[in-house]
């Protein structure tokens, strides 16, 4: 059995336009969300052991901060290129490369594609995954090159505003 944890990445600030979009820094709401978020998975008694994450700013810090809440070594964070406003299509080929000794995994990404992705994975449907979002599904398969094919068992939703 694996598990996938979709994170969207907390929210972050529009203030200085001139700032590219993948330079976008966490605004004030972001740097609370993304600790409380990743509480909130450690008092489940989670503890994924792989992340893997978009590089822009705003996703690189939300994974920095749930890695720094869940003892996870930052430097084992594996930055992914491709997790930059991708496609469903390239999400589940992301995955499909994750090696095979880790179990669960968390990715921290962007929206629309996130939100996207995560409609395609169960019979689930949600509107929006929110910033600092996480959409979790089990998936009954051995290795990740099985994930494009695998049923895939919604497991939960949650958000900062879900409480």
């Amino acid at each position: 059995m694996k598990t996938l944890l979709l994170i969207r990445h907390a929210k972050s600030s529009w203030n200085d336009f001139s700032i590219q979009d993948f330079d976008r820094p966490l605004n004030d709401r972001g740097k609370r969300d993304a600790p409380m978020m990743a509480q909130r998975i450690r008092e489940k008694g989670l503890k994924p052991d792989a992340l893997l994450a978009s590089p822009a700013k705003r996703a690189r810090k939300t994974a920095e901060i749930f890695a720094e809440e869940l003892d996870y070594p930052r430097t084992k964070i594996d930055w992914i290129q491709e997790l930059y406003l991708a496609t469903p299509s390239v999400f589940s080929q992301v995955i499909s490369r994750v090696n095979d000794e880790h179990d669960f995994v968390a990715v921290f990404s962007h929206n629309n594609g996130l939100t996207d992705f995560a409609n395609q994975l169960t019979n689930v449907r949600i509107d929006n995954i929110p910033t600092c979002g996480i959409f979790a599904v089990k998936i009954p398969i051995t290795r990740w090159s099985q994930f494009p094919e695998a049923e895939k068992e919604f497991w939960f939703f949650d958000y900062p505003k879900n409480r």
